[in-house]
């Protein structure tokens, strides 16, 4: 079993300096967890992302099941209420059971990592994402930044 799920945001990131730092960490899956896996910064959208990976041998998996929903974005854009977006995100997560199943076989059986822009796991969805396959069996979470990786202390933001 693996000992880690990672989560990574590539923000600030090109794609080559992303690419090194995962097999710089032994990533050998990228589990995609934007819900549309489209991008403004080269090399991040899906077709593109996943070929480049493909070369380095990541291989890549996108689980829109996962991704945050449009009305919960838009909502935060409209108020930047981290809290109201938390707990609406906790809410649409917590009926995701088969991906998070899913996601929790995988993490079990590839050292994977969950994949999103942002690049303060704090102030992104897939920290949720991570915890909730933790809490059903998955591996310990660690956030991957440019330079380190941090080990997931599983605060809750207060909702």
């Amino acid at each position: 079993m693996n000992t880690h799920l990672f989560t990574f945001g590539y923000e600030g990131l090109t794609i080559n300096e992303f690419i090194d730092r995962l097999i710089a960490t032994g990533v050998k899956t990228i589990v995609d967890v934007r819900e549309l896996p489209l991008s403004r910064k080269k090399g991040f959208s899906k077709n593109s992302f996943s070929a480049a990976l493909s070369e380095h041998g990541i291989a890549y998996m996108h689980m829109p099941a996962l991704g945050c929903p449009k009305p919960v974005r838009n909502q935060y854009k409209a108020d930047g209420n981290w809290r109201t977006y938390t707990r609406d995100f906790l809410a649409y997560v917590s009926t995701q059971e088969a991906p998070i199943q899913e996601l929790v076989k995988i993490s079990r059986a590839t050292t994977a990592c969950l994949v999103c822009f942002e690049a303060d796991f704090s102030m992104c969805h897939r920290t949720f994402v991570a915890r909730a396959a933790r809490q059903h069996g998955g591996p310990t979470v660690m956030h991957l930044t440019a330079r380190t990786a941090l080990p997931d202390l599983g605060f809750q933001q207060a909702a």
